[in-house]
């Protein structure tokens, strides 16, 4: 087998050379990116991964290669390592003997599980190649760049709040199971065997509350019992490293307590029940999150994609990163951009939705030298959205003193600076009674029955930034500009459609980000190959039934 190590550029066999390019006459993408771009990982890449006694590994490069094409043309690991045994292109990309063998497809999820467990996916494979594409000249500072995520599934089942309880002991006692049988029939009750045999939404719940309830506490005392009998002195060792016991101990933190008058399931935060962004939702997977966005609820995490897109090179994918689902985008500004400096691919313009934009982004942003382009909002106060209220633009401020003037020509009677619940500076305005009450405009104002109003601006740079784009953004001129963005929605069409994005092919926070590291390292081979080969860019497509539809008037 020749997929051991090796030190220095390893040239194609001239008749794995011979054969192919019999084959494959007119070359195929494998072929051309091995002309193209040599080997594009090295072993020392990845020494990192790998002890340093023991039996040698298969060559890291190599695998990485194949990891790469593997996500490219969608197939399983088996499939993949079908493909490095009979297939010519493949042979000639990794530069095989035509006897070659291969390996074992088993190496593969143990190649990527060491790449999870470093945390070095995104280094080693995707800015790899980033990076040789940039030395070629197919990436380059400075352009365009457009910015979106979307939604992943867990590749979990969704539960309900009792289900998630049930199948918490059931998954463990699955585990406990299969490890020390002996150990757990010497202790287990009878009617656990009813009770966990089948999977918790195998059997129907009842939907009367209080019997629910009840049923959760019947869990929630098996689950404890459980855990004691596990942590118990005599206990092999081995149970208490159990993934399945530990979400069980987790899960159990977040949902019970137990007092002197019993155990209790947390109803409210102020009984211990931690919010969404912490909440597990299944132990099987415990970094899957659930998250509502506009009228979408999912389980899992989301992926923020951020390309390339300027006319004269390539659309090449620059930044991809992994989080849970409920995660805002905005977070995600700052580390995009952290990410392109470091990589040297700052572009002058960046393109995204609101969900990105805020006046601080924008400012720091210009102070990388890039221009942060997207819809500001109006605000969330009800003033905003009602055509003819008072919103914040309609007061007169005086940075200077401090001191504001509302549409009626009152001045505020006191103001200062705070924190907002995220630690951002506030500046507030609060005017007086003696004004507000008897104001004839006070609907148009503010809906408090007896309070005055109060005006809350974020500091003197971002409201003023803020009051400048929100009339430019009213223009025609911007909503042209702006509508470069939409071709990101393409990019994650592309990703989900033929790279299968949305769905998380494993479990875990660490081994869902090696694939989409693996899938956008993919995305950006397979649209190199397209520019090189002049494959145009797919479009939008409309029905049938669309395209016969009338041209609006205007």
């Amino acid at each position: 087998m020749s997929l051991w190590p090796r030190r220095g550029l390893i040239e194609v066999p001239a008749t794995t050379v011979e054969v192919a390019r019999a084959a494959f006459p007119r070359g195929c993408m494998a072929m051309r990116l091995r002309d193209l771009l040599g080997e594009l990982f090295e072993d020392e890449q990845f020494t990192e991964l790998f002890a340093v006694r023991g039996r040698p590994a298969l060559a890291p490069g190599r695998l990485a290669l194949v990891s790469v094409m593997q996500f490219a043309e969608g197939l399983t690991d088996r499939q993949a390592a079908d493909a490095v045994r009979s297939r010519l292109d493949w042979k000639y990309l990794l530069g095989l003997e035509l006897r070659d063998a291969g390996f074992d497809d088993s190496v593969l999820s143990e190649f990527r599980a060491r790449l999870a467990e470093t945390g070095s996916a995104e280094r080693l494979l995707f800015d790899a190649v980033l990076d040789r594409l940039r030395e070629a000249g197919w990436a380059a500072p400075g352009g365009r760049q457009r910015t979106d995520s979307t939604h992943v599934l867990a590749a979990v089942r969704t539960l309900q709040r009792l289900e998630l309880a049930g199948e918490a002991v059931r998954a463990a006692l699955e585990a406990i199971a299969a490890t020390e049988p002996d150990w757990l029939t010497g202790w287990v009750p009878v009617d656990w065997f009813a009770r966990y045999g089948p999977r918790a939404d195998a059997y129907r719940l009842p939907r009367e509350e209080s019997e629910r309830l009840a049923v959760n506490l019947q869990f929630a005392e098996d689950g404890y019992r459980l855990l004691e009998q596990v942590h118990a002195p005599q206990t092999p060792s081995l149970l208490r490293q159990l993934s399945t016991v530990e979400a069980l101990r987790r899960i159990w933190i977040q949902q019970f307590y137990r007092d002197q008058d019993g155990v209790h399931r947390r109803e409210s935060k102020g009984s211990g029940r931690p919010p969404g962004a912490a909440a597990i939702v299944s132990p099987y997977d415990l970094d899957a999150r659930f998250r509502v966005k506009r009228s979408m609820g999912w389980t899992g995490y989301s992926v923020q994609l951020s390309e390339a897109s300027s006319d004269d090179l390539p659309h090449l994918i620059t930044y991809v990163a992994t989080a849970p689902a409920t995660e805002a985008d905005v977070d995600t500004t700052d580390r995009v951009h952290d990410a392109l400096d470091k990589r040297g691919l700052l572009p002058d313009e960046h393109y995204a939705d609101s969900a990105y934009v805020t006046a601080e982004k924008v400012l720091k942003a210009h102070d990388r030298g890039v221009e942060l382009i997207g819809p500001v909002n109006q605000g969330n106060q009800w003033q905003s959205r009602t055509e003819d209220a008072f919103d914040t633009d309609a007061f007169t401020i005086d940075w200077d003193t401090l001191t504001a003037t509302c549409p009626q020509g009152h001045p505020n009677t006191w103001s200062g600076t705070g924190l907002d619940r995220h630690g951002n500076p506030r500046v507030m305005f609060t005017f007086s009674m003696t004004d507000c009450t008897p104001c004839p405009e006070r609907s148009r104002c503010t809906r408090a029955k007896t309070a005055a109003r109060t005006v809350t601006l974020r500091p003197r740079e971002q409201h003023e930034l803020l009051r400048r784009l929100h009339i430019e953004q009213a223009t025609e001129q911007w909503h042209r500009r702006y509508g470069h963005r939409a071709g990101v929605e393409g990019t994650i069409s592309q990703a989900v459609r033929a790279f299968g994005l949305r769905r998380s092919r494993y479990r875990g926070l660490a081994k869902t980000a090696v694939q989409h590291v693996l899938t956008a390292t993919a995305i950006n081979l397979t649209r190199l190959d397209a520019w090189l080969t002049g494959t145009p860019l797919g479009h939008t497509r409309i029905s049938h039934l669309a395209a016969l539809a009338p041209a609006r008037p205007g």
